[in-house]
């Protein structure tokens, strides 16, 4: 994952990916000035702390845990707990533009995994572990199951009752972002850039144009919004299927996150990534002039990023204050100066006809359908199998 910032950043990471367990991490950070150095990290450890770590975790069940930590705010001030999927260095400057409207308050931001986080949330919901003031994250599907079963707690404002539908449900659950599903490019390799499904599976085709495209997407069993766009994708598309037969013959990747699939882009390990969050393909794409970012015009999946307060807050009032901040006119700027309401060219994102947004309603409860993630996980891991999970 690729960090900036000023922060001091203290990890312990073990990757263990190719014993068969998931790598594991905690990061935690203070205002410091000083940049993370990941090889300067790796050059600390040595080979026998490696291979300690290593067969710790191999024997180890996986445990959810945060993939960085970070307080900000006046020291001796209360601090709200926000547990969110949100890269830290993108959402910390939303929170405090919060906190510069409540002088009184600091915010301690955990960022999670996905799935990591539904898992924590669960437990904190049936009292196994200390419960969020706020969640927020781009597995909507986990969100509204959550609230669903009874963890979220109901929050009513004038800036709530201006969600549309699809962004509000039963007063728990607020869509605070708009983000496209996209496709990034790496612009020297394809020249000639697909700008439908269509384009990329004809592509693909034994004797296609680019019949050697190297193309990677989400692992949808690492990532829970990757699930969820697969999933979506499903039930959108008549494509689906011969994009997933696509991607098996091509040699198609799965991988883990946002980061990795659009640094693997710019780097020339993949020509295409496909079904990226478009915030954090806006924010690369600013610095980076190796990539396209490609909205689909057959049709594009439209994220709200959700935000829900658990049942077991703390702080319930100081979180709504936030969500309140999310979804007014100056909290909207914030979030779009940092990408979280990107601008894509070619792409409107009201009265586009080729939106699909993903509604924050009970219809995402078929995501989280044990057989039907079951039946679904085995396809994709057909499509993408071992071998490939990985990357190059």
């Amino acid at each position: 994952m690729r960090w900036a910032g000023n922060f001091t950043w203290v990890c312990v990471v073990a990757a263990a990916r190719r014993a068969g367990a998931k790598p594991q991490g905690a990061c935690h950070a203070t205002d410091s000035g000083q940049r993370h150095d990941p090889e300067r990290k790796h050059r600390a450890l040595v080979p026998g702390l490696v291979l300690a770590l290593i067969a710790s975790i191999v024997a180890a069940p996986a445990v959810a845990q945060t993939e960085a930590e970070v307080r900000i705010g006046p020291a001796d001030a209360p601090a709200l707990i926000v547990r969110g999927t949100t890269d830290a260095d993108i959402f910390l400057p939303v929170l405090r533009a919060f906190l510069a409207t409540e002088p009184d308050l600091a915010i301690r931001y955990e960022q999670w995994g996905s799935n990591d986080l539904f898992a924590r949330a669960t437990e904190a919901c049936a009292g196994g572990a200390e419960a969020a003031d706020l969640l927020v994250s781009s597995a909507v599907d986990s969100v509204v199951r959550l609230a669903n079963d009874g963890c979220a707690q109901a929050h009513v404002s004038e800036e709530t009752a201006t969600l549309p539908a699809g962004q509000l449900w039963r007063d728990e659950v607020f869509g605070i972002t708009q983000e496209p599903a996209v496709m990034v490019v790496n612009r020297a390799a394809v020249p000639d850039a697909p700008v439908t499904r269509f384009d990329l599976i004809d592509m693909l085709r034994p004797g296609g144009a680019r019949e050697s495209l190297r193309v990677a997407t989400y692992d949808i069993e690492e990532s829970g919004l990757g699930y969820l766009f697969a999933f979506m994708d499903s039930l959108q598309a008549t494509t689906f299927g011969s994009l997933i037969e696509a991607f098996d013959r091509s040699g198609a990747v799965a991988t883990c996150c946002s980061a990795e699939l659009i640094d693997g882009v710019i780097e020339g390990r993949w020509d295409l990534a496909y079904n990226v969050l478009g915030s954090y393909a806006e924010a690369r794409a600013a610095e980076s002039d190796e990539i396209a970012i490609v909205a689909p015009e057959d049709y594009t999946l439209m994220l709200s990023r959700a935000a829900f307060i658990p049942a077991g807050a703390a702080r319930p009032e100081a979180a709504g204050r936030l969500v309140d901040f999310m979804l007014s006119g100056q909290g909207r700027a914030v979030l779009r100066a940092n990408h979280l309401i990107p601008r894509i060219d070619g792409l409107g994102v009201e009265d586009d006809v080729s939106i699909r947004p993903i509604p924050l309603t009970p219809v995402l409860l078929l995501t989280t359908d044990a057989a039907k993630r079951r039946l679904f996980i085995e396809l994709w891991r057909n499509t993408f199998p071992g071998d490939r999970a990985a990357g190059p």
